[in-house]
């Protein structure tokens, strides 16, 4: 498809949808056979040398699954996501039931889980079903190990053996790991987008995610002064979990407070845009290790052109 090529103009939001459904589809006939041509190592700000609208949503998909996954563990429903995408493994904590999920002691934080975790799936299965069989398929994901090693490294050492399915406190921990990946991946990913129905479904998309790091901050930054772990506040575990991510992931990232101890509930540059990451930045915070092509909470790499 053209750049200059764009949708009738909806008259209600239901032709909208289904105008936009109808774009995406395309991309089972149009997407196969495009070359990332090198993207991983591309900057976020750079146009794209040639339509890779495919391998730009299937590395969306690639990150959905993983937010699913756990999601969808917490509140007992993982089970749906295996439906979808293949049958790789997804690893899951010792002991957490699959069909139960976590002990939730916070309401509010279990609404909160069930509300995210219904969001994801239909992230996935929008994406996976537009994609249609240039979808790539559902790699294996560590929702163990990948935890433990975040949870270590983040704390220097201090906090071993880290499940973020412990507690409504963890469970927080966990979640505010990818949320904000998340928004920066599709903020980073807008240029690579030549298609204006594609930028569309991402920026919608990208709101979403926005929406969840906005609600996990916010209860985070209300209990950023409660004992964690290891003798570390809230706030030094979301600072520590922050300062590594800006490590491999180019710098952007930010605490739940700035440096005059003010409130960060939407991590912003100082224009008050969220941050855009590459996609390389993106893999060295998910993979645990800079220029790593596999590893951490996706053993095996992504599945798609863009690893």
């Amino acid at each position: 498809m053209s750049q200059d090529q764009t949708l009738p103009v909806p008259q209600t939001p239901e032709t909208q949808t289904l105008d936009r459904r109808a774009a995406l589809g395309t991309l089972g006939k149009f997407g196969l056979g495009v070359a990332a041509f090198g993207l991983a190592g591309t900057s976020s700000l750079a146009a794209p040398a040639k339509n890779i609208d495919a391998e730009v949503l299937n590395f969306a998909l690639n990150l959905e699954y993983l937010e699913a996954a756990f999601y969808l563990a917490a509140v007992g429903r993982v089970d749906e996501l295996r439906a979808i995408g293949g049958g790789a493994e997804i690893r899951l904590p010792a002991g957490l039931d699959r069909m139960r999920g976590m002990q939730f002691k916070d309401s509010n934080v279990q609404a909160l889980a069930r509300d995210i975790a219904e969001d994801e799936l239909a992230h996935v299965k929008f994406l996976h079903g537009a994609l249609g069989k240039a979808a790539a398929p559902r790699p294996v994901l560590d929702l163990a190990g990948a935890f433990d090693a975040a949870g270590q490294a983040a704390s220097g050492g201090k906090i071993k053996g880290f499940n973020p399915y412990a507690n409504d406190l963890f469970f927080l921990h966990g979640a505010f790991i990818f949320e904000d990946v998340g928004v920066t991946a599709y903020n980073g990913a807008a240029t690579l987008i030549t298609n204006p129905a594609y930028l569309q479904a991402a920026a919608g998309i990208l709101a979403v995610e926005a929406y969840h790091g906005g609600a996990i901050r916010t209860m985070l930054y209300q209990q950023r002064q409660v004992s964690a772990a290891a003798g570390l506040y809230v706030g030094q575990v979301v600072q520590a979990i922050s300062n590594l991510r800006a490590k491999v992931g180019g710098g952007k990232d930010m605490g739940l407070t700035d440096a005059a101890g003010n409130a960060v509930i939407a991590p912003a540059d100082r224009n008050g845009v969220a941050f855009p990451r590459s996609t390389r930045e993106v893999l060295n915070i998910v993979y645990l290790a800079p220029g790593a092509h596999k590893g951490g909470f996706y053993p095996n790499g992504l599945n798609g052109s863009i690893k």
